[in-house]
């Protein structure tokens, strides 16, 4: 105990900006780097680990371990954001960033199926489940990190949460496209999806190094933590965490979405591998460049305004956006859809880290946040491009993940309506 409070009474000391920022981006940008990866290399790696006579079969069991790995995501956010307002941010972020590069190393060097069999896929779920857990405490430890060491600028300071996550798509992309103008395909499909992979565990080192040398934020040093807060959380602020929920809803469905559009484009319209990751690369500029200024504006106009506006464009023009790739697919239309949802998604995403953390108080804020997000991930993001293969599949139209984005905007906007009066 106290070791605890000698870490907690650090919190004290003034912290960088810039140190603080790149402390709880690197996990953030290392977990959302993985998972775009997993995505753009999905038809890679359903070939490596899941074959079948069916390839359709083989894409399913594939996007499926993908959606089942965010099953545990919010077993991680009960653990980890737990521990996080018990124990305090750092060590939670440093158990998370550990965790995330386990799971990156065993898929990076994990044997194919016609190498070692069904011990392969199993290994690849396992990894999945290590990294989910991971990533499950990852966002409500280091979004409490950052807003309690600058709640003055709490709106841009937590707009870096998903700008990084931009960057990490942009980064995925770059991989995907450099790898299929370098590499042949059966490179790629021998040893060449690996590579981004293993770049990941690269950069897991210097985020651990980083944020062994942060300290605790005053105003969590200087308050009693909780002795409970799971069941403060459970009994008293349940509202809470649905309103949290229904705000990360729209957000996290665009997000893999964007994940989705390599094997969208190539399977269900057609057009070349280069082309997909060409948009999502120009996707993760905009998010990068477009979410902090987003969250700097924020604090001129309001969060409200610009969460508003963003769902209300979503829910207007996404069928249209949609039906017009659909009808006329060209690399040109399905960048345009791609970019306007990045777009969309930067207005709103900006805003949305420091509203969850506005919604609760310092002694259930990790918690709150990481439950209430990872739930939300789980069910309306990691099962989304299953649940669009899935519609695709039922519905024979490929306009199903327009119907989809359009329902979760409806969602979310169900959830801003109840809370803006909490927050400004």
């Amino acid at each position: 105990m106290s070791s605890v409070n000698t870490t907690l009474s650090l919190g004290t000391t003034k912290p960088n900006l810039h140190k603080t920022l790149f402390a709880t981006c690197i996990g953030n940008a290392l977990e959302w780097f993985d998972i775009a990866v997993y995505g753009f290399f999905a038809s890679y790696i359903a070939h490596a680990f899941f074959p079948t006579s069916d390839p359709s079969v083989s894409m399913l069991l594939t996007f499926g371990s993908f959606g089942v790995s965010f099953l545990i995501r919010p077993l991680g956010a009960i653990v980890l954001g737990n521990y996080a307002d018990r124990h305090g941010r750092k060590k939670a972020l440093l158990l998370s960033i550990n965790l995330m590069m386990l799971g990156g190393a065993v898929i990076t060097f994990m044997p194919s199926y016609s190498s070692i069999g069904v011990i392969a896929p199993l290994l690849i779920l396992l990894a999945r489940l290590v990294q989910g857990f991971s990533a499950g405490g990852e966002f409500g430890s280091s979004t409490a990190f950052l807003v309690e060491h600058f709640p003055e600028r709490k709106a841009f300071i937590a707009s870096w949460q998903f700008a990084t996550q931009g960057a990490s798509t942009l980064m995925a992309s770059a991989f995907g496209l450099g790898l299929t103008q370098a590499l042949t395909e059966s490179q790629i499909q021998e040893w060449g999806w690996r590579i981004p992979f293993a770049f990941g565990l690269l950069i897991g080192p210097l985020g651990i190094y980083i944020r062994r040398h942060v300290h605790e934020p005053a105003s969590f040093a200087e308050h009693k933590p909780e002795a409970a807060p799971l069941k403060r959380l459970l009994g008293r602020q349940k509202e809470l965490m649905l309103l949290a929920i229904g705000l990360m809803v729209i957000s996290t469905a665009v997000n893999y979405m964007l994940n989705y559009v390599p094997t969208y484009a190539t399977k269900n319209l057609h057009l070349s591998g280069s082309v997909a990751f060409t948009a999502t690369l120009l996707a993760g500029v905009i998010l990068t460049v477009v979410t902090p200024i987003m969250g700097l504006w924020a604090e001129r106009v309001g969060r409200v305004p610009l969460m508003w506006g963003s769902l209300i464009l979503l829910i207007v023009t996404i069928y249209p956006a949609f039906k017009l790739v659909v009808e006329h697919a060209t690399p040109t239309t399905l960048i345009l859809l791609v970019c306007w949802m990045a777009l969309l998604k930067s207005i709103y995403f900006s805003t949305v880290p420091s509203v969850m953390a506005d919604l609760f108080p310092i002694g259930t804020r990790a918690s709150g946040m990481a439950i209430s997000y990872n739930v939300a991930v789980t069910v309306f993001g990691g099962f989304a491009p299953l649940i669009c293969t899935l519609l695709i599949s039922a519905t024979g139209t490929s306009l199903a993940p327009g119907y989809y984005l359009m329902a979760m905007s409806l969602l979310s906007g169900l959830a801003l309506l109840r809370s803006q009066k909490r927050v400004s």
